[in-house]
């Protein structure tokens, strides 16, 4: 049976165990804690009032694909058409239709060793083999061209920035492994729901490079709207039929309410504030953890830290339960995001505030101090 080689997300089994103690510290679900613009509620309340209860056509509203399209336009440079934006329940709904399009039965699907856990399980799902490959920092977490050459795979997923360490993939690396795929007739998909959330370095668009490219984002993260389940996939304009098939079969269409609150999402004013307070939490947390925890990868997106606890533990599993039960800490094991040395870290998610934060520090040094 396909379920029985699916792992449990590991993280939403903390979040669970960490709801026993009212004065958890919590640093271990990737969720804002930020609103949304206030016109998202503004948009959300008029649609409730305008009775937007039927399903929409399955690629979603139009307006809103016209938005994602100018979205590209500006932060990007790139042109696509309405037609190749397909609106889902979440990121994860885009995930099925791009495995969906982009392999068969049993073929071989290209991951990093870390990742985002839920990938592998995607994959299990349709009897798709996931194929890791190691990263780490002397390939500053990236995947490359040398790592491709190695393995025979049919498609590549990458995550740029990145979950769980955050790092964002260079624009040359991210050109040569899009010129290898294409070259290689290697499908690839690039999880990009963490841009926005970017500190120093740039982050590029897998469409700067191709239109042959498979891109995925959503709404959960940069725009604060995690529980509205709303996500999309970019797709190439040969395939946006089949995917509008796909997506017609597995979930009719994204949820209409969501979809008529995010008309009002791309508040670029509103975005710019989140996006600075990240940083300030990212800088707090950062040069405060690393005294604790050697971090060997700062992250310059998304909202994670990637902290090797080896000095301490070589279970990360054990480690974070210990800290959860005796000093109401959560954080997230490393081996959620695959087995490449992940026993040995911990992921800590600066989605709370500093004030927050802080606390979690003081509990931690005292606590290691004792142990």
């Amino acid at each position: 049976m396909r379920y029985k080689k699916m792992s449990s997300f590991i993280v939403m089994d903390i979040v669970r165990e960490a709801q026993k103690y009212e004065d958890t510290i919590h640093f271990e679900i990737g969720q804002p804690d930020l609103n949304p613009t206030p016109k998202v509620k503004e948009s959300l309340a008029k649609a409730l009032n305008d009775d937007k209860f039927s399903y929409t056509e399955s690629l979603g509203l139009l307006e809103l694909r016209e938005k994602i399209v100018n979205h590209y336009k500006k932060e990007y440079g790139v042109d696509i058409a309405p037609s190749q934006v397909l609106l889902t329940p979440g990121t994860s709904g885009a995930f099925l239709i791009a495995y969906t399009l982009t392999l068969k039965h049993k073929q071989k699907l290209g991951l990093s060793d870390p990742s985002y856990p839920c990938y592998k399980n995607f994959a299990h799902m349709l009897d798709i083999e996931p194929v890791f490959m190691n990263i780490d920092k002397s390939c500053n977490y990236e995947l490359n061209v040398n790592h491709l050459k190695a393995n025979k795979i049919d498609a590549l997923q990458i995550s740029s920035p990145s979950n769980p360490t955050g790092n964002i993939y260079s624009e040359d690396n991210l050109k040569q492994l899009i010129e290898y795929c294409d070259k290689n007739s290697i499908a690839f998909i690039s999880d990009e729901l963490y841009h926005g959330l970017v500190y120093e370095k740039k982050a590029s668009s897998a469409l700067q490079y191709s239109s042959n490219v498979i891109v995925i984002n959503g709404f959960s993260k940069y725009y604060c709207m995690p529980g509205f389940r709303l996500g999309w996939i970019i797709v190439p304009k040969d395939l946006s039929r089949e995917a509008e098939i796909i997506a017609q079969n597995i979930f009719i269409s994204a949820p209409t309410l969501s979809q008529y609150a995010a008309l009002e999402a791309f508040d670029y004013e509103y975005l710019d504030s989140i996006k600075n307070t990240f940083k300030e939490r990212r800088d707090y947390l950062y040069n405060e953890l690393n005294e604790i925890f050697p971090i060997d990868a700062k992250p310059h997106g998304a909202f994670y830290l990637w902290a090797d606890v080896s000095k301490y533990t070589n279970d990360s599993f054990s480690f974070a339960k210990e800290l959860l039960e005796n000093i109401h800490i959560a954080t997230t094991p490393g081996i959620d995001f695959g087995s490449n040395n992940t026993n040995k870290y911990l992921r800590f998610a600066y989605t709370r505030d500093i004030k927050h934060m802080k606390e979690g520090i003081k509990r931690l040094k005292e606590y290691l101090k004792s142990r």
